[in-house]
């Protein structure tokens, strides 16, 4: 079957909460995918910031398999073996003293939301997060989130989230009250236009923190797991949060996320208080282990930082030849942005299109960047190839 027919049996029975491109992947390897009429693509979205070693890994393939031969799934009313193993290397290579684990990052982030109030006390429930934060689609998630389009139409949302004016520290401790327990943010804003927060910044939340005595949850949704060039972003910025929570990359295409915290913090959480089902199921977490086990292995954050330098000074030559188009690059590893001017906004989703149509996948952020999240693999010349395809796109609009 071709793209078409599948597109055709997909929208018959699909609920419509994707606007898809007309393609049916059904083929990935390291930085490619293959629809179903036989065209390749340069994947530099890699599912959102998921295939951070590319797609179909030799290595995390072999774990999967083997252990969806020997277990899939029990209950966490028992002990499994990859569940502890990942565990531990979370563990070992955090601030953290404990994890749960669940299936999402959105999951991840309700996890911490529900830790953070349980454990400040009666009467003080509420979070301040940031204006163009973006914490995932459950209803508390999605009240956490500072965009006021992903409100519409679910209100009335659950109480007890404020949205601080982002960069500036005092609108966030305007906002401090009797009631307040925490303050989530992102170190980097990926879906509102790659904006990172900045050292400065997010030290100045930390200060707020400590004084107020309140909690830092990050969400390294999307930063996390080498995304920036070290495992975790906040390790660049100098500060460490109370709770943590990753997802996207952890599982490498597996659907799998979790929550970090210290140990005087986690102790809030009983037996019974929270739960998942699936949660840490074994084939999830054997896969996250193999990822793990590849990320921390000598050399490989270094090369990531390496490719960045590399694909910075490459965007950085296409903003300086296209200035009606591009002002500039922003971002942090392989998590970058070619800010658009006015009049490239007007063409964002335009030029996502005929990048598609060129056979290379990116996505427009925040309406005012084009974002690159390539897997962590990427090399030179799949970055050469992705520039030369975009100038190619960006000269016909000029």
């Amino acid at each position: 079957m071709k793209n078409a027919e599948w597109a055709a049996r997909g929208n018959k029975v699909f609920i419509g909460t994707y606007n898809r491109f007309p393609a049916a992947m059904v083929k990935g390897s390291g930085c490619r995918l293959w629809d179903a009429d036989g065209k390749e693509y340069l994947d530099f979205l890699a599912g959102i910031a998921v295939c951070a070693l590319g797609h179909c890994h030799p290595a995390v393939t072999g774990a999967i398999r083997r252990q969806a031969e020997t277990l899939v799934h029990v209950s966490n009313l028992f002990h499994t073996q990859p569940q502890i193993q990942l565990a531990e290397l979370l563990v070992g290579n955090s601030f953290a003293d404990r994890v749960f684990m669940c299936n999402s990052g959105a999951e991840a982030n309700e996890a911490a939301i529900k830790l953070a109030r349980i454990h400040s006390g009666e009467g003080r429930y509420e979070i301040i997060s940031l204006a163009g934060s973006f914490h995932g689609r459950t209803l508390a998630a999605v009240a956490a989130t500072g965009q006021p389009r992903f409100h519409q139409g679910f209100e009335p949302l659950p109480q007890g989230f404020v949205h601080a004016e982002f960069g500036d520290p005092h609108t966030i401790e305007a906002l401090v009250s009797p009631r307040t327990c925490a303050i989530l943010c992102e170190p980097i804003q990926g879906e509102s236009g790659v904006r990172p927060l900045g050292s400065e910044y997010i030290r100045a939340i930390r200060d707020i923190c400590d004084r107020h005595g309140l909690l830092l949850i990050f969400d390294e949704v999307q930063t996390g797991l080498g995304r920036t060039g070290t495992l975790f972003a906040h390790e660049q910025l100098g500060v460490t949060p109370d709770i943590m929570t990753l997802a996207k990359a952890l599982g490498n295409g597996l659907p799998i996320g979790a929550m970090l915290t210290t140990e005087n913090i986690a102790a809030s959480l009983t037996a019974g208080s929270h739960a998942s089902t699936f949660g840490g199921n074994p084939v999830a977490a054997a896969a996250a282990v193999e990822v793990l086990t590849i990320m921390l292995a000598d050399g490989f954050m270094a090369s990531v930082r390496e490719k960045s330098a590399y694909f910075i000074d490459k965007l950085q030559t296409v903003a300086a030849r296209y200035p009606l188009l591009t002002s500039g690059v922003r971002g942090s590893g392989l998590l970058l942005g070619l800010v658009l001017t006015d009049r490239g906004i007007e063409h964002g989703a335009d030029i996502v299109q005929q990048m598609f149509e060129e056979g290379a996948l990116i996505n427009f952020a925040g309406n005012t960047v084009l974002r690159f999240v390539p897997p962590l693999i990427v090399g030179a010349a799949e970055i050469d190839l992705l520039i030369d395809r975009l100038c190619r796109v960006l000269d016909r609009l000029t």
